[in-house]
């Protein structure tokens, strides 16, 4: 099985391989990714480390003058099937947005540290990596700067998003009460229209009163020229992410770690290292919850759901040991309720829907961070299960975006939710069998 999987795995990211970049997939998502193409990377390179350093490569190419990775790159103006596309976007409206190719004007989790740190461990001694690891360094160190210098004003340690869509957990009911204080005249809006609905079923999709919001916040972002400065006094929506800053976390520690052994300058990343991660434990805990939640700034205060984002500081190795223990039991608490590990919301929440994209199903990037993240603590009979639910999961019902959680309804499914011949799926399939 384990060779069969990895071969139709491989075929997915071969298909969707774009001579130097991999879009997630056909139609849905036509274009390259921030945070997807760091773990296609990752899948790539156990078959094709060229096409993984392309992978970067590529995604870079649309890095701003500031130092942003977007979170989209529009390698080709000819495709019209995606909303918003490169000219909705309009993000040279910043000077500092190049202008080829064409980008989005916000940005994803900073998944690209740990991701060349993967590629080195794999391959210690390859001239080529090495080179491009010399290349790539400033630039994955400018965009970490960009956070702290852009989306840190109070310099927390703790970086700021002001659109969900930065998140990656696009519609997760964390956001709730940001969108419903965020007030929207529909005769203000510019017109547009979905082309996700027309591919997928609307039920697996963010709602149309979400979708305003996210057009609004996104008009908002063009009204200040992308500046963070004016976006941070008037968003609606502000908040300290847990998997934003996790992940920034986790890259900071592996571009230490390259730095130290490239001998490279690594100072300034351990400046920010030795702030953020106590901050983000001592702001982000909550011990009522035994769980990291989000910060509403607009709001000042926690959002208390337990969700996927919290379970990602297992993989930045944030949570001391107790904080660890009660993580692994929640999810262990889960396996036993008949539930896949780890569903992406809270499943004794109202808001809990395990087919609606991010406010219950199961994502595979995710399962791989949890898996990493429990090995490093030692809880390996729970990340056994976090592998073999995602491995389950993808035999049964196809590489697809994300899956449904509950036990009880896989059997009555034919796929899984979302876009289909997924490549993170497939990349984080093919890297957890290599396990």
């Amino acid at each position: 099985m384990v060779k069969e999987l990895s071969k139709a795995a491989y075929q997915i990211l071969q298909k969707n391989w774009k001579n130097g970049f991999t879009i997630p997939t056909s139609k849905l998502y036509p274009f390259q990714w921030n945070w997807d193409s760091g773990f296609t990377s990752i899948g790539f390179s156990h078959f094709n480390l060229d096409y993984a350093i392309q992978e970067l490569q590529s995604l870079f190419s649309g890095q701003w003058e500031n130092g942003m990775v977007p979170h989209i790159i529009f390698h080709s103006e000819k495709e019209t099937t995606y909303f918003p596309n490169y000219d909705f976007w309009n993000a040279n409206v910043n000077a500092g947005a190049p202008n080829k190719p064409k980008t989005s004007g916000i940005t994803q989790p900073a998944v690209h540290g740990f991701v060349l740190e993967n590629l080195l461990n794999k391959f210690p001694d390859n001239e080529k990596l090495l080179a491009f690891t010399k290349d790539i360094f400033p630039k994955i160190v400018k965009s970490h700067r960009w956070f702290y210098q852009y989306r840190d004003p109070k310099r927390e340690g703790l970086t700021f998003i002001y659109h969900p869509w930065e998140s990656g957990r696009d519609n997760s009911p964390l956001w709730d009460e940001s969108m419903d204080r965020t007030i929207v005249n529909k005769d203000e809006l510019p017109n547009y229209t979905r082309r996700d609905t027309s591919i997928m079923a609307a039920d697996e999709r963010p709602t149309s009163y979400q979708y305003d919001r996210y057009v609004y916040l996104l008009e908002l972002g063009k009204k200040y020229k992308y500046d963070e400065q004016g976006i941070f006094e008037e968003s609606p929506f502000l908040i300290q992410d847990t998997l934003m800053n996790a992940v920034l976390i986790k890259s900071n520690q592996s571009l230490i770690n390259i730095g130290k052994r490239l001998g490279l300058d690594v100072k300034e990343i351990e400046e920010w290292q030795q702030q953020a991660k106590p901050r983000y434990i001592e702001k982000l805990w909550n011990t009522d919850l035994e769980t990291f939640t989000v910060f509403d700034l607009r709001g000042e205060h926690a959002v208390l759901h337990k969700e996927i984002g919290g379970l990602s500081a297992l993989y930045a190795e944030i949570p001391n040991m107790d904080q660890a223990q009660k993580m692994n039991q929640y999810l262990w608490d889960l396996h036993q309720r008949g539930f896949f590990i780890c569903p992406s919301f809270d499943v004794d929440s109202i808001l809990f829907d395990s087919k609606r994209y991010w406010r219950g199903p199961i994502w595979p990037q995710m399962n791989w961070m949890i898996y990493h993240g429990l090995e490093a603590y030692g809880y390996y009979d729970t990340s056994k299960i976090v592998q073999s639910d995602l491995i389950k999961l993808v035999s049964q019902l196809g590489f697809y975006e994300y899956f449904e959680s509950q036990k009880e309804l896989v059997p009555h499914l034919k796929t899984g939710y979302g876009g289909s011949d997924f490549s993170w799926t497939a990349a984080c399939t093919i890297d957890l069998l290599m396990e």
